[in-house]
């Protein structure tokens, strides 16, 4: 277990502040926030790299604020992956650990074996960073602090390390913290959460539940969403029972339906462009509450993605649809597309 309590930090001129966080033995976290927000301070302030000035952190249940960094049992591994250069390949793996079978059984698994009798410094970048994440595992932590782990590795190697270090994160029950800019990546492997901005905790939970439910418009410009747009709501009918209200949301010649909690503080509506379905028609009895005429004014392609930007009265509604999907629409520039988003597909904060 991960466990920090009110933390609080200094670096140079940035601090993290009252960082409460509790991530359960066994999972995998995930910490995001833009550039600055604190995400490698808040792992070196865990490793001990770091005095923390305020509050505490635990591992394993026990209070570490004040014990040395070697004394935590944990691996780190950052960005750069920080080798020793008067070391091998090999000599760096080992480093650290008197089980040398374990060792060379992490770099076999990772993909180093190849690497061994290399210098460092011939090394590339993804090299370094599959050579830094077998030495950290070396030692057999069982928690694991990483900082951008797989940014430098090429995508046939990134997808290769990741799904082996997920598998060894599960065989060996491993805690780990990682830090990403990837939202694929963090919706891949993370089961918790973390955004900070500013070094302080905006959301937590569920990587499913932050990209679903962020906590405002800002927090879901961050992560990605399509479409986030101001106006008015007002509630529409309360639900007795399950608690979910009937909210009518306007911005513009735009009108939707949402269903949710809502409270009298929202001022945004929030739609990811993959609950968006587009056809050339208006569709027959449906469960979607919101059925919007547009014209399409561009198709971008991403990848095996298509990327659909929606005219609403003047209102830009981006829709996320397959590349197959969007050539068997036959959608282009001036096409006339109905548009339908279920009413809990939109989201209000």
């Amino acid at each position: 277990m991960i466990e920090t309590r009110a933390l609080g930090c200094r670096a140079g001129t940035f601090a993290l502040h009252d960082v409460s966080v509790t991530l359960p033995g066994g999972a995998w976290g995930i910490v995001l926030g833009p550039a600055g927000a604190g995400k490698t301070t808040l792992l070196e302030t865990i490793a001990g790299v770091r005095r923390v000035q305020s509050g505490s952190v635990l591992l394993r249940g026990d209070d570490v604020t004040h014990v040395a960094p070697e004394h935590r049992s944990l691996g780190i591994v950052y960005q750069q992956g920080y080798l020793f250069p008067h070391l091998s390949v090999d000599e760096n793996i080992r480093y650290g650990t008197r089980d040398v079978a374990w060792a060379d059984t992490m770099a076999d698994r990772l993909g180093a074996s190849a690497l061994r009798d290399r210098a460092v410094q011939t090394l590339s970048g993804g090299e370094r960073q599959v050579v830094a994440l077998a030495r950290a595992l070396a030692p057999r932590p069982d928690i694991l602090l990483l900082d951008e782990p797989f940014a430098a590795l090429d995508p046939r190697r990134r997808t290769h390390v990741r799904r082996v270090l997920r598998a060894l994160q599960r065989e060996l029950g491993m805690t780990v913290l990682h830090v990403t800019h990837d939202f694929a990546e963090a919706g891949t492997l993370g089961d918790y959460a973390i955004l900070l901005e500013g070094g302080r905790v905006i959301q937590s939970g569920p990587p499913a539940e932050l990209f679903r439910r962020p906590a405002t418009a800002a927090v879901a410009e961050f992560l990605g969403a399509e479409n986030v747009f101001a106006g008015q709501a007002h509630v529409v009918s309360r639900a007795e029972q399950d608690g979910l209200d009937t909210v009518r949301f306007s911005v513009g010649a735009l009108s939707l339906i949402a269903v949710g909690e809502y409270t009298s503080r929202a001022s945004h509506a929030v739609i990811r462009g993959e609950d968006i379905v587009l056809a050339r028609t208006r569709p027959g009895p449906s469960s979607a509450r919101n059925v919007i005429d547009g014209t399409v004014v561009e198709v971008a392609m991403e990848g095996s993605l298509a990327r659909v930007t929606v005219d609403v009265g003047g209102l830009p509604l981006v829709a996320m649809l397959t590349s197959g999907s969007a050539a068997e629409l036959g959608l282009r520039e001036g096409v006339a597309v109905v548009a339908t988003v279920k009413a809990p597909a939109v989201h209000l904060c």
